[in-house]
């Protein structure tokens, strides 16, 4: 005769255990998966920080370039602003050093280094900070 026809409680336990370990692997794989979304997301959102950093300095040297070309006007620590463009949250820091050096037939040629820095907030006080730097050295002659 059998033990489990004289014990037949005995036999039933295992499919609480196969349950059990069940709930907990699939209890893992979602929480690995809710974890690994977050991380996308933060990923995400701070490359899309980034590359508007980078179109907030971008303009900034665009504007820079412009007033020391047709302008003549350098300027150190000047503030364009960004309103209405959709990247007002950045402060954008143009700064400009002029250098004339003569030419060889008697005139000069001015040369402007500009710097570009944007960025959004205080280094740690937000999750999605962004900062990027960019500089140009253009030419101008009279």
């Amino acid at each position: 005769m059998r033990l489990d026809r004289l014990n037949p409680g005995r036999s039933a336990g295992f499919g609480l255990v196969a349950a059990l370990f069940l709930i907990v692997i699939v209890t893992v794989v979602v929480l690995t998966m809710a974890r690994l979304s977050t991380a996308q997301h933060g990923t995400v959102s701070l490359a899309i920080q980034q590359a508007r950093a980078y179109q907030a300095a971008n303009a900034g040297l665009e504007w820079g370039i412009s007033r020391a070309i047709e302008g003549s006007a350098c300027d150190q620590n000047v503030s364009p602003t960004l309103a209405g463009s959709g990247l007002d949250e950045f402060a954008l820091l143009v700064d400009c050093f002029s250098d004339v050096y003569p030419e060889v037939d008697g005139g000069n040629i001015t040369l402007y280094r500009l710097v570009a820095t944007a960025q959004n907030g205080q280094p740690g006080a937000r999750a999605d900070y962004a900062y990027r730097k960019l500089s140009a050295v253009v030419e101008r002659k009279p």
